[in-house]
């Protein structure tokens, strides 16, 4: 295990983790992520509960406060937010349809760019709309299942039975989404390795965000009030599609490494131990220098 670690691991390997991050602009790609998700899964959320409203006991606002356990302001906020107004219709009409299928459309194109970017595709824009509209619903038939299983085994030990559960879902819709939305042009057995860290990291991301996520929306729910909610749920989307950029980052690398270990280029295990002591060297000196420097300072102030 520690071999398998310190392999992985490594100072080369991880600065070419960081190097693809960076390529693609990870900060940034995962705003315009959160923003696309908030714009387009708020209002299908709202729309989608109406619907499942006739046939099954639904309400998303309920779904959100009890799996986060919110209370007071935020859930207040929370209900405000995606529950209508008393006396007033759900229902959509033709521009809302328009808008609604603009967004959601608009949230598989920044989905499909993440991918062509990590995998240096060149990018289909509009052309693959068809591929996007079914990753659109099948996006449903996922939140529905994760739904469900967090509804069944979620609300205790920090939700940590519901992120296990949901992990190979996860793991296996990623990796579909990835065939889909690249056109097909990724073959499935290259996106395992994101598929498989994407889900493992988004479970820890989960289980991290029951504990957060209640004082976040509590806190700014007190402040701003539906607003503060908003604000809340952009942050709570940034860190999850963070960890998505991440995750496609790591698992391009991660299948390159394979690709080479495959044709025989794998590193030697004195190669690897030579990196770590070029590390350890470096990490003892900068803290003797930084020692050095916080001895200096207590000389010169016990001489004043």
């Amino acid at each position: 295990m520690v071999r398998t670690l310190t392999f992985w691991l490594r100072p080369a390997f991880a600065l070419r983790v960081v190097n693809r991050f960076q390529k693609i602009v990870g900060f940034d790609r995962s705003m315009a992520l959160a923003s696309s998700a908030l714009t387009a899964l708020i209002p299908l959320a709202i729309l989608g509960g109406k619907v499942l409203t006739n046939f099954v006991h639904y309400d998303a606002a309920e779904r959100v406060i009890r799996r986060y356990s919110l209370t007071g302001a935020g859930a207040e906020a929370v209900n405000s937010l995606f529950s209508p107004a008393e006396n007033t219709s759900a229902s959509v009409g033709i521009f809302g349809v328009v808008f609604l299928t603009i967004s959601a459309l608009s949230f598989a194109r920044a989905s499909q760019r993440l991918f062509e970017q990590t995998w240096e595709l060149k990018p289909l824009s509009v052309r693959n709309t068809r591929n996007g509209l079914w990753w659109i619903l099948t996006l449903g038939g996922y939140a529905v299942v994760t739904g469900w299983l967090s509804a069944v085994v979620g609300g205790r030990g920090l939700g940590l039975a519901a992120s296990v559960c949901t992990l190979p879902v996860t793991a296996v819709f990623l990796v579909w989404s990835g065939w889909m939305l690249s056109a097909k042009r990724i073959i499935w057995p290259d996106l395992i390795p994101f598929g498989v860290t994407a889900g493992v990291l988004t479970a820890a991301y989960s289980v991290g965000a029951t504990v957060y996520l209640p004082r976040l929306f509590n806190s700014s729910a007190s402040r701003y009030g539906v607003v503060g909610a908003v604000f809340a749920m952009i942050s709570a989307l940034f860190g999850a599609m963070l960890v998505l950029v991440a995750s496609a980052a790591l698992g391009r690398e991660v299948r390159d490494e394979l690709s080479r270990i495959r044709q025989g280029h794998r590193p030697s295990d004195h190669e690897v131990r030579r990196q770590w002591d070029s590390v350890v060297e470096q990490t003892r000196s900068r803290w003797r220098s930084a020692r050095g420097q916080v001895s200096h300072r207590r000389t010169k102030d016990s001489d004043r």
